[in-house]
Protein backbone atom coordinates (compact mmCIF):
# COMPACT_ATOMS: atom_id res chain seq x y z
CA UNK A 1 0.00 0.00 0.00
CA UNK A 2 0.90 3.21 -0.77
CA UNK A 3 0.10 6.71 -0.62
CA UNK A 4 0.84 10.21 -2.89
CA UNK A 5 0.75 13.70 -2.51
CA UNK A 6 2.01 16.07 -5.29
CA UNK A 7 1.53 19.77 -5.32
CA UNK A 8 2.33 22.11 -8.62
CA UNK A 9 2.76 25.49 -8.08
CA UNK A 10 3.82 28.54 -10.34
CA UNK A 11 2.66 26.55 -13.22
CA UNK A 12 2.59 28.84 -16.93
CA UNK A 13 -0.71 30.15 -17.82
CA UNK A 14 -1.79 32.80 -20.49
CA UNK A 15 -2.60 35.55 -18.36
CA UNK A 16 -3.92 39.36 -19.38
CA UNK A 17 -1.87 42.09 -18.60
CA UNK A 18 -4.90 44.71 -17.86
CA UNK A 19 -4.19 48.76 -18.11
CA UNK A 20 -0.76 48.15 -20.14
CA UNK A 21 0.37 50.85 -22.30
CA UNK A 22 -0.71 51.42 -24.83
CA UNK A 23 -3.44 48.69 -24.31
CA UNK A 24 -3.97 45.46 -22.86
CA UNK A 25 -1.99 42.15 -24.01
CA UNK A 26 -1.83 38.62 -23.45
CA UNK A 27 0.97 37.01 -22.01
CA UNK A 28 2.59 33.96 -20.04
CA UNK A 29 2.57 34.25 -16.28
CA UNK A 30 3.37 31.59 -13.37
CA UNK A 31 0.14 32.09 -11.79
CA UNK A 32 -1.10 27.99 -11.90
CA UNK A 33 -1.76 25.85 -9.07
CA UNK A 34 -2.82 22.22 -8.17
CA UNK A 35 -2.80 18.93 -6.56
CA UNK A 36 -2.45 15.10 -7.40
CA UNK A 37 -3.28 12.99 -4.39
CA UNK A 38 -4.63 8.99 -4.25
CA UNK A 39 -3.12 5.57 -2.87
CA UNK A 40 -2.01 2.54 -4.98
CA UNK A 41 -2.63 -0.94 -3.89
CA UNK A 42 -0.18 -3.29 -5.56
CA UNK A 43 0.15 -7.35 -5.60
CA UNK A 44 3.58 -8.99 -6.64
CA UNK A 45 3.16 -12.65 -6.83
CA UNK A 46 6.95 -13.85 -7.84
CA UNK A 47 7.67 -16.60 -10.00
CA UNK A 48 6.11 -19.79 -8.34
CA UNK A 49 6.63 -22.65 -10.24
CA UNK A 50 5.50 -21.60 -14.23
CA UNK A 51 3.68 -18.52 -12.70
CA UNK A 52 4.07 -15.28 -12.14
CA UNK A 53 1.46 -12.02 -11.44
CA UNK A 54 1.36 -8.81 -10.32
CA UNK A 55 -1.82 -6.40 -10.16
CA UNK A 56 -2.20 -3.10 -9.20
CA UNK A 57 -4.73 -0.55 -8.58
CA UNK A 58 -4.68 3.32 -8.30
CA UNK A 59 -7.30 6.22 -7.11
CA UNK A 60 -6.12 9.38 -7.94
CA UNK A 61 -7.73 12.98 -7.28
CA UNK A 62 -5.93 15.45 -9.68
CA UNK A 63 -7.39 19.32 -9.40
CA UNK A 64 -5.89 22.40 -10.39
CA UNK A 65 -6.67 25.52 -11.87
CA UNK A 66 -5.33 25.06 -15.82
CA UNK A 67 -4.06 21.81 -17.75
CA UNK A 68 -2.09 23.59 -20.08
CA UNK A 69 -0.21 26.41 -20.78
CA UNK A 70 -3.44 27.63 -22.82
CA UNK A 71 -6.13 26.23 -21.10
CA UNK A 72 -7.66 29.58 -19.41
CA UNK A 73 -7.51 31.59 -23.17
CA UNK A 74 -11.15 31.64 -23.92
CA UNK A 75 -12.05 32.99 -20.35
CA UNK A 76 -9.79 35.81 -20.27
CA UNK A 77 -10.09 36.36 -24.14
CA UNK A 78 -13.78 36.75 -22.85
CA UNK A 79 -12.34 39.56 -20.39
CA UNK A 80 -12.47 37.87 -17.50
CA UNK A 81 -9.94 37.41 -15.09
CA UNK A 82 -7.86 33.53 -14.82
CA UNK A 83 -9.81 30.73 -13.37
CA UNK A 84 -8.76 31.04 -9.55
CA UNK A 85 -10.82 27.94 -8.71
CA UNK A 86 -10.16 24.34 -8.41
CA UNK A 87 -11.36 21.75 -11.17
CA UNK A 88 -10.38 18.49 -12.39
CA UNK A 89 -7.22 18.18 -14.88
CA UNK A 90 -7.58 17.54 -17.94
CA UNK A 91 -5.49 14.10 -16.74
CA UNK A 92 -8.06 13.46 -13.64
CA UNK A 93 -8.16 9.67 -13.80
CA UNK A 94 -10.23 8.38 -11.06
CA UNK A 95 -9.73 5.02 -11.16
CA UNK A 96 -6.50 3.01 -12.74
CA UNK A 97 -6.42 -0.58 -13.02
CA UNK A 98 -3.94 -3.06 -14.41
CA UNK A 99 -2.81 -6.87 -13.95
CA UNK A 100 -0.45 -8.97 -15.50
CA UNK A 101 0.45 -12.64 -15.53
CA UNK A 102 2.88 -14.56 -16.69
CA UNK A 103 3.59 -18.02 -18.02
CA UNK A 104 6.98 -19.39 -19.04
CA UNK A 105 9.06 -22.64 -19.14
CA UNK A 106 12.40 -22.76 -18.22
CA UNK A 107 15.43 -25.14 -19.39
CA UNK A 108 17.29 -27.69 -18.65
CA UNK A 109 16.92 -29.45 -15.62
CA UNK A 110 13.91 -27.09 -14.87
CA UNK A 111 11.85 -27.46 -17.58
CA UNK A 112 8.96 -29.54 -16.64
CA UNK A 113 6.48 -28.98 -19.72
CA UNK A 114 5.80 -30.92 -22.86
CA UNK A 115 8.68 -33.09 -24.69
CA UNK A 116 8.72 -34.43 -28.25
CA UNK A 117 11.01 -37.16 -29.48
CA UNK A 118 12.98 -36.35 -26.46
CA UNK A 119 13.11 -32.72 -27.06
CA UNK A 120 11.66 -30.11 -24.41
CA UNK A 121 10.01 -27.77 -27.11
CA UNK A 122 8.49 -25.17 -25.23
CA UNK A 123 12.28 -24.34 -23.10
CA UNK A 124 12.68 -20.73 -22.82
CA UNK A 125 9.15 -19.89 -24.07
CA UNK A 126 6.92 -18.08 -22.09
CA UNK A 127 3.15 -16.20 -22.76
CA UNK A 128 2.00 -13.12 -20.85
CA UNK A 129 -1.37 -11.31 -20.52
CA UNK A 130 -1.47 -7.46 -19.65
CA UNK A 131 -5.70 -6.70 -18.83
CA UNK A 132 -6.05 -2.74 -17.82
CA UNK A 133 -8.64 -0.91 -17.00
CA UNK A 134 -9.38 2.77 -16.57
CA UNK A 135 -12.05 5.34 -15.61
CA UNK A 136 -12.44 8.05 -17.79
CA UNK A 137 -10.92 11.80 -17.82
CA UNK A 138 -13.39 14.78 -17.74
CA UNK A 139 -14.49 17.33 -20.67
CA UNK A 140 -16.82 20.41 -20.71
CA UNK A 141 -19.91 19.55 -22.14
CA UNK A 142 -21.85 22.26 -23.84
CA UNK A 143 -25.52 22.77 -24.46
CA UNK A 144 -26.03 24.01 -27.99
CA UNK A 145 -24.93 22.14 -31.38
CA UNK A 146 -21.91 23.26 -33.32
CA UNK A 147 -20.75 21.72 -36.39
CA UNK A 148 -17.76 20.22 -35.33
CA UNK A 149 -16.95 17.72 -38.58
CA UNK A 150 -16.89 21.16 -41.12
CA UNK A 151 -14.33 23.21 -41.35
CA UNK A 152 -14.13 27.15 -41.55
CA UNK A 153 -17.35 27.66 -39.13
CA UNK A 154 -17.32 29.93 -36.21
CA UNK A 155 -19.70 28.39 -33.70
CA UNK A 156 -19.03 29.33 -30.18
CA UNK A 157 -19.99 27.16 -27.59
CA UNK A 158 -21.97 27.55 -24.62
CA UNK A 159 -20.89 25.52 -21.63
CA UNK A 160 -23.09 23.06 -19.72
CA UNK A 161 -22.80 22.42 -15.95
CA UNK A 162 -19.14 23.29 -14.66
CA UNK A 163 -15.79 23.00 -16.20
CA UNK A 164 -14.67 18.95 -16.60
CA UNK A 165 -17.52 18.12 -15.59
CA UNK A 166 -18.64 15.49 -17.52
CA UNK A 167 -16.29 12.01 -17.60
CA UNK A 168 -16.17 10.01 -20.75
CA UNK A 169 -16.28 6.41 -20.43
CA UNK A 170 -14.56 3.86 -19.10
CA UNK A 171 -11.76 2.03 -21.41
CA UNK A 172 -10.47 -1.46 -21.49
CA UNK A 173 -7.58 -3.13 -22.96
CA UNK A 174 -6.26 -6.56 -23.54
CA UNK A 175 -2.81 -7.36 -24.46
CA UNK A 176 -0.52 -10.51 -25.34
CA UNK A 177 2.83 -11.54 -25.95
CA UNK A 178 4.16 -15.00 -27.08
CA UNK A 179 8.32 -15.41 -27.48
CA UNK A 180 11.11 -18.08 -27.28
CA UNK A 181 14.53 -18.22 -26.59
CA UNK A 182 17.12 -19.93 -28.76
CA UNK A 183 20.72 -19.97 -27.77
CA UNK A 184 23.36 -20.24 -30.10
CA UNK A 185 26.69 -21.55 -29.49
CA UNK A 186 29.75 -21.53 -31.29
CA UNK A 187 33.82 -21.83 -31.11
CA UNK A 188 35.93 -18.94 -31.28
CA UNK A 189 39.48 -20.16 -32.44
CA UNK A 190 41.43 -20.03 -29.28
CA UNK A 191 38.44 -23.00 -28.28
CA UNK A 192 36.38 -20.52 -26.21
CA UNK A 193 32.77 -20.97 -26.62
CA UNK A 194 30.71 -17.67 -27.32
CA UNK A 195 27.01 -17.58 -26.83
CA UNK A 196 24.05 -15.38 -28.27
CA UNK A 197 20.59 -15.17 -27.46
CA UNK A 198 18.00 -15.13 -30.33
CA UNK A 199 14.46 -13.95 -29.38
CA UNK A 200 11.39 -14.28 -31.54
CA UNK A 201 8.05 -12.91 -30.08
CA UNK A 202 4.95 -12.21 -31.60
CA UNK A 203 3.06 -9.28 -29.39
CA UNK A 204 -0.81 -8.38 -30.18
CA UNK A 205 -2.13 -5.11 -28.77
CA UNK A 206 -5.58 -4.49 -27.99
CA UNK A 207 -6.27 -8.36 -28.48
CA UNK A 208 -10.13 -8.12 -28.37
CA UNK A 209 -10.17 -5.09 -30.81
CA UNK A 210 -11.84 -2.92 -28.06
CA UNK A 211 -13.15 0.49 -29.17
CA UNK A 212 -12.11 3.02 -26.64
CA UNK A 213 -13.23 6.24 -26.96
CA UNK A 214 -10.56 8.75 -26.09
CA UNK A 215 -12.95 12.06 -27.14
CA UNK A 216 -16.27 13.27 -27.93
CA UNK A 217 -18.01 16.08 -28.94
CA UNK A 218 -18.99 17.93 -25.87
CA UNK A 219 -22.78 18.49 -27.14
CA UNK A 220 -23.94 14.76 -27.17
CA UNK A 221 -21.03 13.17 -25.55
CA UNK A 222 -20.83 10.96 -28.47
CA UNK A 223 -17.86 9.98 -30.38
CA UNK A 224 -19.43 9.32 -33.39
CA UNK A 225 -22.02 12.38 -33.89
CA UNK A 226 -22.05 16.12 -32.86
CA UNK A 227 -25.52 16.70 -32.76
CA UNK A 228 -25.38 18.65 -36.05
CA UNK A 229 -27.69 16.24 -38.47
CA UNK A 230 -30.61 15.50 -36.33
CA UNK A 231 -30.91 19.52 -34.76
CA UNK A 232 -34.16 20.52 -35.52
CA UNK A 233 -32.06 24.56 -35.91
CA UNK A 234 -29.88 22.41 -39.07
CA UNK A 235 -32.30 20.97 -41.10
CA UNK A 236 -32.86 24.39 -43.39
CA UNK A 237 -29.54 24.82 -43.80
CA UNK A 238 -28.66 21.04 -44.45
CA UNK A 239 -32.08 21.68 -47.17
CA UNK A 240 -30.66 24.35 -49.00
CA UNK A 241 -27.27 22.16 -49.83
CA UNK A 242 -27.42 21.05 -53.47
CA UNK A 243 -27.68 17.73 -52.64
CA UNK A 244 -28.79 16.97 -48.98
CA UNK A 245 -28.06 13.43 -49.58
CA UNK A 246 -24.34 13.46 -50.30
CA UNK A 247 -24.08 16.25 -47.86
CA UNK A 248 -25.47 14.27 -45.30
CA UNK A 249 -23.47 11.12 -45.87
CA UNK A 250 -20.22 12.96 -46.50
CA UNK A 251 -20.85 15.12 -43.10
CA UNK A 252 -21.65 11.47 -41.38
CA UNK A 253 -18.60 9.82 -42.75
CA UNK A 254 -16.35 13.08 -41.38
CA UNK A 255 -17.73 13.61 -38.01
CA UNK A 256 -17.10 9.86 -37.11
CA UNK A 257 -13.56 10.79 -36.72
CA UNK A 258 -10.95 7.54 -36.29
CA UNK A 259 -9.31 10.03 -33.79
CA UNK A 260 -11.85 9.66 -31.08
CA UNK A 261 -10.78 6.09 -30.80
CA UNK A 262 -7.96 4.34 -29.23
CA UNK A 263 -5.85 2.39 -31.60
CA UNK A 264 -6.65 -0.60 -32.68
CA UNK A 265 -5.84 -4.58 -32.70
CA UNK A 266 -2.47 -4.56 -34.01
CA UNK A 267 0.36 -7.31 -34.27
CA UNK A 268 3.99 -7.36 -34.98
CA UNK A 269 6.44 -9.81 -35.40
CA UNK A 270 10.17 -9.78 -34.10
CA UNK A 271 13.60 -11.08 -33.12
CA UNK A 272 15.94 -9.54 -30.89
CA UNK A 273 19.61 -10.53 -30.86
CA UNK A 274 21.09 -10.80 -27.04
CA UNK A 275 25.42 -10.95 -27.58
Amino acid sequence: LSAFYRELRDMIQVTNVLYAYPSTYETYGNIDFGTVKGFTISYDLRRTGNVSFTANYTLQFANGTGSSATSGASLINTGMPNLRTLIPLSYDQRHALTATIDYRYSSGKDYNGIFLFGKPIFANTGANLIVSAGSGTPFSKQSNITQEAASGINDRSTLSGSLYGSRLPWSYRLSTRFNKQFDIKWEKNNGATKKMGLNVYVQIQNLLNTQNIISVYRATGNPNDDGYLSASASQSEINSKNSPSSFTTLYEMAVNNPNNYSMPRMARLGITLDF
